[in-house]
């Protein structure tokens, strides 16, 4: 079983690992293949050779097939889940919890409710973390006006004294 076998896509969410032509586009995959080097992925997803090995070793990557000399070769599937990964790690999810969470996918259909729990306690995570910085960026505002009402006044001053 794989992330989209188990991850149904609805219209009225954004895709979060189906890619679309136009994402296809963005992160300069090819349209129309579905086998990559591991140096095309790395181009495409702005992860190094390096990362993507190490996720491969981890747990993080599922099993790459490889071809008969032994490279990896990436297909669309793959990119998908790391573009999952990439979103996962933006939000601040620890490794650990994402090596889990590949695990899960990886076990099949009854880890479902073991993975909907490990993303749900992640998301209230995020929307903490989204509600910290909304606050933070509040005072930034607050100081930022009190700085540039400062700097107004002053100006005001400068040019008044020219005029006299």
């Amino acid at each position: 079983m794989t992330v989209l076998d188990s991850a149904p896509v609805r219209a009225t969410t954004p895709p979060d690992i189906v890619c679309t032509v136009l994402e296809q586009q963005r992160h300069g995959r090819p349209v129309g293949r579905d086998r990559y080097t591991i140096s095309e992925v790395a181009g495409c997803t702005g992860l190094s050779v390096h990362t993507l090995r190490w996720y491969e070793r981890i747990g993080l990557m599922p099993h790459v097939d490889r071809s008969h000399t032994g490279q990896r070769r990436y297909t669309d599937r793959d990119l998908d889940w790391l573009d999952l990964v990439g979103r996962l790690r933006l939000t601040g999810m620890p490794v650990a919890d994402m090596v889990r969470y590949a695990r899960l996918v990886r076990e099949g259909e009854h880890t479902m409710a073991e993975r909907e729990e490990l993303l749900t306690a992640h998301r209230e995570d995020v929307r903490k973390r989204i509600a910290e910085l909304r606050s933070t960026l509040e005072v930034l505002d607050y100081k930022i006006d009190i700085y540039a009402d400062a700097r107004r006044r002053a100006e005001a001053a400068a040019e008044g004294a020219l005029k006299h």
